[in-house]
């Protein structure tokens, strides 16, 4: 959250020549309404759901950049389908991550302490991106541009 996966992940699109897709944006349009309000009405087991399907058929169908929300990568079959992918983890510190999601008002699982909440989904999901991960890059004080650059120089 907040570590600029759809900035980044638009920005090699363009250098590849490559169309780029993001699940959380799939899910939206699949269910003609927000994550938030996803969450909010139907919760977030149901979201859970839709993220891991959107995912699965992303995979399949996307021959381009995937960005992937947050949270995905939490579920065992989304992981599995990773595996042979090239995945990279947009790694953010807390400080950076809560300057750039805000109060967090878009976001439902920052209701209530923005910085408690951010540190410890940060806790739970770091373990798991960095096992995933084929390629870790630090987005701390670095522009976009500065994070796709190193992508691009270390997967071509």
């Amino acid at each position: 959250m907040g570590a600029g996966k759809t900035t980044v992940a638009a920005l090699l699109g363009e250098a590849w020549g490559l169309p780029v897709r993001d699940t959380d944006a799939d899910v939206e349009a699949a269910e003609g309404r927000s994550v938030s309000d996803i969450f909010v009405d139907s919760g977030e087991a149901h979201f859970r759901a839709l993220e891991a399907a959107a995912v699965a058929e992303a995979l399949d169908t996307c021959e381009g950049v995937l960005a992937l929300g947050g949270g995905a990568v939490l579920d065992p079959a989304s992981r599995a389908l990773l595996v042979g992918h090239p995945v990279v983890f947009l790694r953010v510190g807390l400080s950076d991550a809560v300057q750039r999601v805000g109060l967090g008002t878009s976001r439902p699982l920052l209701l209530g302490n923005v910085r408690a909440r951010v540190k410890a989904l940060l806790d739970e999901r770091t373990p798991v991106y960095e096992a995933l991960a084929t390629l870790v890059v630090d987005t701390d004080g670095r522009t976009p541009e500065d994070v796709a650059a190193e992508i691009l120089a270390a997967l071509g």
